[in-house]
């Protein structure tokens, strides 16, 4: 346990100093969006292109673990609109309560840490996820969401995201990534060196970012952020554990990946989302908060858990 919290503290440390560089006032709000702006079609995609590059589809794409992924998560999701229903609130707040619940930060966070703590190959099982995330789960919660609104509103909404999600830079990255695998051409060793100082810069950049924007969150509704923080730390990765190590067994290190994927804190897009539909936002930001300081003890438990029953690559 030790051993694995000391391999995860460095990347909480970073966001802990953007945190205070942001709280403090040196680094701004709008250095912060730009930043992101950085890290998300730059590092991160450069990042996502060259491991892609390097790995064959056919060799990754995997439907089982999707599937049982996607059915883990929207068991999860479900049990977490229910809950919402309960308390009386309207169906497009449930739905971004559900979010909460199950969306993880696999983009920012998990896949630069699990990248170097679980090795490179679990990389290509996070993009999987990534893409059921996006696809599935996305594209679910702008549909309740507009669909609880007048139905003049829906087409376009959906027709708006949707866009956003076909030009989301991460999926780009990937789809190119794979694309020039398929070609099986060797990658020019001046580009190859340019994607890789790129990519590196979207671990630092990615966590730096993330505690800077936690600077700006709000810490109000804490029952509600705590109940979405217990289900989105503990609920979700059961659920998935259950399902990939019991009901549907996959192969281990897979479904260590993919239970130390979804452990992780509640992920900073549904503020955004929130925001934009103005569907509790600082229920949202209060979750995002504190289920990113309670993952810096449970992410290293869950990690220590599986480390005693998987040897990572």
């Amino acid at each position: 346990m030790v051993e694995i919290f000391l391999q995860t503290l460095p990347f909480f440390l970073l966001i802990g100093v953007g945190f205070a560089a942001a709280a403090t006032g040196f680094f701004s709000e709008e250095a912060t969006a730009a930043l992101t702006k950085f890290v998300f079609y730059f590092a991160l995609s450069a990042m996502l292109f060259r491991f892609s590059a390097n790995l064959k589809f056919e060799e990754v794409f995997d439907p089982q673990f999707m599937l049982v992924y996607l059915w883990a998560t929207a068991f999860v999701y479900l049990v977490t609109t229910a809950a919402a229903q309960l308390r009386g609130i309207p169906v497009a707040e449930a739905a971004i309560e559900a979010q909460c619940g199950v969306i993880g930060n696999i983009g920012f966070l998990g896949i630069p840490m699990l990248a170097l703590i679980m090795g490179e190959a679990a990389v290509g099982y996070i993009m999987m996820m990534l893409a059921v995330d996006l696809l599935v789960f996305g594209v679910l919660a702008v549909a309740l969401i507009t669909g609880s609104k007048r139905a003049e509103d829906g087409p376009g909404m959906v027709a708006t995201v949707l866009k956003g999600i076909l030009t989301n830079p991460m999926l780009i990255a990937i789809f190119l990534g794979f694309s020039w695998s398929a070609l099986e051409l060797p990658i020019p060793g001046p580009i190859n060196a340019f994607v890789f100082y790129l990519g590196a810069a979207a671990t630092p950049g990615a966590l730096f970012a993330i505690g800077a924007s936690l600077a700006s969150k709000s810490a109000e509704r804490m029952a509600v952020a705590g109940w979405l923080s217990f289900v989105k730390l503990i609920l979700h990765p059961a659920a998935i554990a259950l399902a990939a190590l019991v009901i549907w067994p996959i192969q281990p290190y897979a479904a260590a990946v993919m239970i130390a994927s979804s452990a992780l804190p509640t992920a900073g897009n549904i503020y955004m989302v929130a925001a934009h539909y103005g569907v509790a936002p600082q229920r949202v930001s209060a979750t995002i908060l504190i289920s990113t300081i309670c993952s810096i003890v449970t992410v290293s438990l869950v990690l220590a858990w599986l480390a005693e029953r998987v040897a990572f690559q």
